[in-house]
């Protein structure tokens, strides 16, 4: 068994050959399952066995196996970083993460614009440890730098941001938690590698939620995060003890996914920006939010740190929530079902599914109204979800 560790240049071939386990004595072309969830001990003599397992070896699942390896290691290429780490969901990977880092009177530092498992997590569960959550605006660079001090230990961003496709400015956040001597971690779901990668950027962490993009299928839970050793092991830590490992089926779902991810990118960026201009001209949509339209307050950056601008488009129905609950109603090739990233285009109201832990209050305040609608363009034909679009807009 060998595993495919050398360096590609580009992300296809990455995503095809990068930690994939194959070449031992059965010849395999495609990363077994390994599933198991124990090893026999590595030494022979178990008298030896001083409960610290060899590089390259294996002991039990919840602390490492190969099946799990092999799409740590094809994250980590996508993300050009040193290590990658799976988990069981993204939440998984988030909240394993902050509990590595974050002690009783630290403090963290984050975008308001979040994820609304995120959000909660910030919000209700962090304080109970004594821990302080510090949200600024996602694009307000002096209230983000403002709100760093002295117990600050991470600072937290998004981007693209979930559901309203706001941009944290990368470059310049992760360079002022640097200055500042402060750890920084990013979301980059929406992005994915091939549209984005913030570790070449100055971000220390970077995050995902596999189920979606990195996936593809809609038939996996799973999270990933990347960056240096040093990092990846100290998280390594608190996942061996929280127990939030990925299982190697999921793993092997994941490698497979992983396989087509810049082909699938391609096709999704490109569904994307042509359902954007055409929800756009729609006469019963309000507005629409996507980084790859003109109209877009943040088109500029999304340019600069972006090479693709993905498959996620928000927008407001004209006329409210109704409205908008008769869309998902009507729509026929797109699927009513929460979610995104997959290769079936899915709608949803981030309303009573991604933020319906957030009180009317909150979402009003973020921006997040009743009428939203939030699509995840798939890599159906465009014309056809042009097609089912209209008749649902116009079916009102």
């Amino acid at each position: 068994m060998s595993s495919k560790r050398g360096k590609f240049k580009g992300n296809s071939t990455k995503a095809v050959h990068a930690g994939e386990v194959g070449e031992g004595p059965e010849g395999t072309v495609t990363t077994p399952i390994y599933q198991t969830s124990t090893f026999y001990y590595p030494t022979n003599d178990p008298q030896t066995w001083d409960g610290m397992a060899p590089e390259g070896t294996y002991v039990y699942t919840r602390w490492s196996n190969p099946t799990i390896v092999a799409a740590e290691e094809k994250v980590a290429a996508l993300e050009n970083a040193e290590k990658g780490l799976l988990f069981s969901s993204g939440m998984a990977a988030i909240s394993t993460t902050f509990l590595a880092f974050l002690s009783k009177g630290d403090n963290i530092v984050t975008i308001d614009d979040l994820y609304g498992g995120t959000f909660s997590l910030m919000k209700h569960e962090l304080p109970r440890f004594g821990i302080e959550v510090r949200m600024v605006n996602t694009t307000d660079l002096g209230a983000f730098e403002k709100a760093i001090d002295s117990r600050t230990r991470l600072a937290y961003l998004e981007s693209p941001t979930n559901p309203l496709l706001k941009l944290a400015d990368i470059r310049e956040m992760a360079r002022i938690a640097r200055a500042k001597g402060v750890r920084s971690m990013i979301d980059s779901t929406f992005a994915t590698p091939v549209n984005q990668n913030p570790l070449e950027m100055g971000v220390d962490i970077v995050m995902h939620s596999c189920t979606k993009y990195l996936n593809g299928h809609s038939d996996l839970i799973a999270g990933a995060i990347a960056g240096k050793a040093e990092d990846v092991a100290t998280i390594t830590k608190m996942r061996t003890l929280m127990g939030g490992t990925m299982d190697p089926m999921g793993a092997f779902l994941l490698v497979r996914g992983m396989k087509t991810l810049d082909v699938r990118m391609a096709r999704h960026n490109q569904n994307a920006l042509a359902v954007a201009k055409f929800l756009e001209s729609h006469p019963s949509v309000q507005r629409v939010f996507y980084p790859g339209l003109p109209s877009h307050p943040q088109h500029e950056l999304a340019k600069r740190q972006m090479r693709g601008f993905g498959g996620m488009v928000s927008f407001e129905v004209k006329g409210g929530r109704k409205e908008a609950e008769n869309l998902l109603r009507q729509v026929k090739v797109i699927k009513r079902a929460t979610s995104l990233g997959g290769v079936d285009s899915l709608v949803s109201m981030p309303l009573n599914s991604s933020h319906s832990a957030l009180s009317p209050q909150e979402r009003e305040r973020l921006g997040i109204r009743d009428s939203l609608v939030r699509l995840s363009v798939g890599i159906e034909d465009a014309e056809d979800l042009f097609d089912d679009l209209d008749a649902a807009l116009r079916h009102q």
